[in-house]
C-alpha cells in the first residue's frame, strides 16, 4: 500500500453481493463443461455463500469459506475452485498474493480467477488508496487491464491461465486438460451426413456402425486401436476399421466425409495458430485423441505447426481481413463491417475464425454476447449483445464491448439505459440456414417488407426511429415479440 494514501479501515465485507443468480464466474465455467456429475466445487471467498447454495441444488459436492460471514467453515481442497472477484477488493498486496496461492493450494483441477477489469473514472465518491480506489461504500476496488490481471496470476501462480471472458481466467493444473479445452473452444459442431442410399449390408448392421459414424463425425478420421469402445466387435464383423467405413460408404455420400475431415484439420490450425502468444504445447502436452489428430491431417507436429503459422502470418496482408469479410456468405453486410451471431462463428471463413481468435484468446468473448462486429476500415473487433435477440422482432442493443487488436485495448459501452438504443433488423442475415429461429425471422422481414417498413435503411436504426418510420405507413404494432399474429402482429391503422 502506497505511503501516502489516507488511513482508512477498509471494510471488505461490504463488497459481497447478495445474488439472485449464480455469478457470472460459475456460470462461464457450467457453460464450458468443466462440470461433470462426479465434480466437487469449492467457492474461496464466499460472500453471502449464494454460489455454494445454488451449486448444491444443482447436484454438486459443494462447500464455501469467507474470512466475515464464514469464518469457521472447513478450507476443503475440490476440483473446481472458485475465486470470485476476490483480489480486486483486498487492499493489502501482501495479502491479495496469499489468497491468490491459498485458493490455488486447494485446487485439484481447475481454479476460476475472477476481477474487476473495466476501469471506472474517479469521481467525488471514490478515493484513491494504495493501488485502487475506495468507494463510497468503503470497500476498496482495484480495477485490473485484462493483460495485467492475466500477468499477476502468471507472475503468482507460475501458470499460464486461459481468459475465457473479460476479467475471468481458468487456471488448469493438468497441462493435457488446458490443451484440450482451449482445442475445444475451436471445433467445428459434428453432425453425422444424411443416410442416402442404404445398402442392404448397411441395414443389416447400421446399429453396430453408429458408434463409428458418430467417431467419425466428431474426429474426422478413423479410430486407432482402443479409440473406440466397441472396437473389438466391429472388427470381429468387418476385419478393420476402413472395411466399416466402407459399408458406410455405400449409404452415403463421401464428400461429406471429406467435409468434415478437413473442416476439422481447420480447427486444429485455428487453435495451433492461437497458441502463437503464449508458450505453443509440447506433443506430449496434447490429449492423446489431438496427437491422433495431428498424425492423421499433417503427418508431424511440425508440419501442423507450419500450416498454422502460414495461416496466422496471411492474417497481416494488406486487404486480406477485408476481402474475406466482403466475400462471406455468412452474416450481414454493412459498409464497414460484417456482423455474425456467435452460432455462426465456426461455419466462418478459417481466416476469420483466427482473427477474431487473436481478440478471444487473449481477452475473452464479452460473457453473454449475442453478434460478432468485423470492423472492416479497422483492426478491431466488436462484442453486442442483445439480450431478446429470440424473442422480440427488434431487440435493442444492451451493451458492447470492442477490442482493438494492435493493442488490445478494451472499450464496454452501456446502452441499458437508454431511451433510444440501436435495434435489430433482418435478423435471418446474422444466423445460419440451420439456426431454430431462422425461417421466424426470414418470415418476420418479408413481411416489412411488403409494408415498405425496411426502405429506408439508414432511417430505422433506432428504436425512436422505428417508431418514426410505423406511424408515417400508419402501421400499429398489437404484439413486439416475435411470435403475434403472422411475425409481429401488424396491422394497418385507419
Amino acid at each position: 500500500m502506497d505511503e501516502s494514501s489516507p488511513t482508512i479501515e477498509i471494510e471488505r465485507h461490504r463488497a459481497a453481493i447478495v445474488r439472485i443468480d449464480l455469478s457470472i464466474p460459475v456460470r462461464v465455467a457450467l457453460a464450458a463443461e468443466l462440470f461433470n456429475e462426479n465434480t466437487t466445487f469449492f467457492d474461496y471467498g464466499c460472500g453471502y455463500g449464494g454460489d455454494v447454495a445454488r451449486m448444491a441444488y444443482k447436484g454438486y459436492v459443494s462447500a464455501g469459506w469467507d474470512p466475515y460471514y464464514f469464518p469457521d467453515a472447513p478450507l476443503v481442497p475440490s476440483d473446481i475452485i472458485n475465486l470470485g472477484y476476490v483480489i480486486n477488493v483486498i487492499e493489502d498486496t501482501e495479502e491479495r498474493r496469499e489468497a491468490l496461492l491459498k485458493a490455488w493450494q486447494l485446487t485439484q483441477q481447475v481454479l476460476i480467477v475472477s476481477a474487476q477489469v473495466l476501469i471506472d473514472n474517479r469521481g467525488p465518491d471514490k478515493i484513491a488508496y494504495g493501488d485502487g480506489i475506495v468507494t463510497c461504500r468503503n470497500t476498496f476496488q482495484k480495477y485490473y487491464e485484462q493483460s495485467e490481471l492475466k500477468a499477476y496470476i502468471d507472475q503468482v501462480l507460475g501458470v499460464d491461465p486461459v481468459p475465457v471472458a473479460l476479467g475471468i481466467y481458468f487456471v488448469f493444473r493438468d497441462e493435457q486438460a488446458k490443451e484440450n479445452f482451449r482445442a475445444s473452444r475451436w471445433r467445428s459442431r459434428s453432425y453425422i451426413p444424411s443416410i442416402r442410399m442404404p445398402s442392404k449390408r448397411f441395414e443389416d448392421y447400421r446399429e453396430q456402425l453408429q458408434p463409428l459414424m458418430e467417431f467419425i463425425s466428431d474426429r474426422g478420421r478413423l479410430p486407432v486401436k482402443n479409440e473406440l469402445p466397441e472396437s473389438a466387435e466391429l472388427i470381429l464383423e468387418f476385419g478393420s476399421f476402413s472395411r466399416a467405413y466402407k459399408v458406410i460408404l455405400q449409404a452415403t455420400d463421401e464428400a461429406e466425409w471429406d467435409a468434415i475431415a478437413y473442416r476439422r484439420s481447420l480447427d486444429i490450425q485455428v487453435y495451433l495458430a492461437l497458441t502463437e502468444f503464449s508458450d505453443r504445447p509440447k506433443f506430449k502436452d496434447l490429449a492423446p485423441e489431438m496427437r491422433q489428430d495431428i498424425k492423421a491431417f499433417f503427418g508431424t507436429y511440425y508440419e501442423a505447426c507450419e500450416a498454422a503459422e502460414d495461416m496466422l502470418f496471411s492474417l497481416g496482408k494488406p486487404g486480406v481481413i477485408q476481402n474475406a469479410c466482403r466475400v462471406s456468405k455468412i452474416g450481414k453486410h454493412l459498409t464497414t463491417a460484417l456482423y455474425v451471431h456467435v452460432s455462426a462463428l465456426e461455419a466462418l471463413n478459417p481466416l476469420l475464425r483466427l482473427y477474431e481468435g487473436c481478440a478471444s484468446r487473449t481477452i475473452g468473448r464479452m460473457e453473454g454476447a449475442t453478434l460478432v462486429k468485423f470492423h472492416i476500415d479497422k483492426p478491431q473487433i466488436s462484442y453486442l449483445f442483445y439480450p431478446e435477440f429470440d424473442s422480440v422482432a427488434h431487440p435493442a442493443l444492451d451493451s458492447s464491448m470492442t477490442i482493438k487488436l494492435p493493442d488490445l485495448k478494451v472499450t464496454y459501452r452501456d446502452y441499458s439505459s437508454r431511451k433510444n438504443p440501436p435495434i435489430l433488423h433482418r435478423k435471418e442475415t446474422f444466423v445460419t440456414r440451420d439456426y431454430p429461429l431462422y425461417e421466424q425471422f426470414a418470415e418476420l422481414t418479408h413481411q416489412e417488407e411488403i409494408a415498405g417498413l425496411l426502405d429506408r435503411r439508414h432511417q430505422i436504426g433506432t428504436r425512436q426511429e422505428w417508431e418514426n418510420r410505423l406511424a408515417e405507413l400508419g402501421i400499429e404494432i398489437k404484439d413486439h415479440s416475435l411470435y403475434g399474429d403472422g411475425a409481429i402482429g401488424m396491422t394497418h391503422g385507419s
